[in-house]
């Protein structure tokens, strides 16, 4: 004879409500009715059984710490640790875009992608060029990369920018360095602070 704890187990959501009113139904049905006593200690168990059940269903469906981090990008509080080229990602405006920045020593080239809020899909301008400006050694200097648009971008719009320069890559790599990337999104202008803190070796692509 199956036990009624087992049966609870087996019978999931409102199939376990209808299993409650038919027990009930023939506890009080004229011939099956039962005595004051086992009557009160089966409604007991069965509420019991409905209230273990409903409550590990509840923890079931709970959401996980774990599973919360990867809805929101795999970092914790939602903010996404790099981009989807594995580069560095510094924030434009209150996350509303960011900047990916790929940085290959060996080819002495530096990438630069514009993402979305989410860092994960990208955005297009129609500006030919973005600017860096950098403080190297104390001294200020300028870059301009060029637009190099992927095959996804509508046309006269880029979403990628480019350029060759071993001195970008020097100051990119000290530790030193501070700057800005300066373009605008949307007619909207946007500055996004390059710092090096929690910057590391994966934020690079090094040959």
């Amino acid at each position: 004879m199956v036990s009624i704890p087992i049966l609870s187990d087996l019978i999931a959501g409102d199939e376990k409500l209808k299993l409650a009113r038919l027990l009930f139904q023939y506890f009080l049905d004229g011939d099956n009715f039962m005595t004051r006593r086992s009557f009160s200690f089966y409604s007991a168990t069965l509420a019991m059984i409905l209230c273990i059940s409903g409550c590990s269903e509840h923890e079931h469906n709970k959401p996980t710490a774990q599973g919360t981090a990867e809805k929101n990008g795999g970092a914790e509080g939602g903010h996404p640790e790099e981009g989807p080229h594995k580069g560095h990602l510094i924030e434009l405006g209150k996350e509303e875009y960011h900047v990916e920045v790929v940085h290959d020593d060996a080819a002495e080239k530096v990438i630069v992608y514009l993402l979305d809020g989410k860092a994960e899909s990208p955005v297009a301008i129609a500006d030919n060029e973005i600017s860096v400006n950098l403080v190297v050694a104390g001294k200020p200097q300028q870059f301009k990369l060029p637009a190099v648009p992927q095959t996804q971008d509508k046309p006269g719009q880029s979403s990628r920018f480019e350029l060759v320069d071993r001195h970008l890559c020097d100051a990119l790599d000290d530790e030193t360095t501070t700057g800005r990337f300066n373009l605008a999104i949307a007619g909207k202008p946007f500055s996004g602070e390059i710092s090096h803190s929690g910057h590391d070796d994966h934020d690079s692509k090094k040959k």
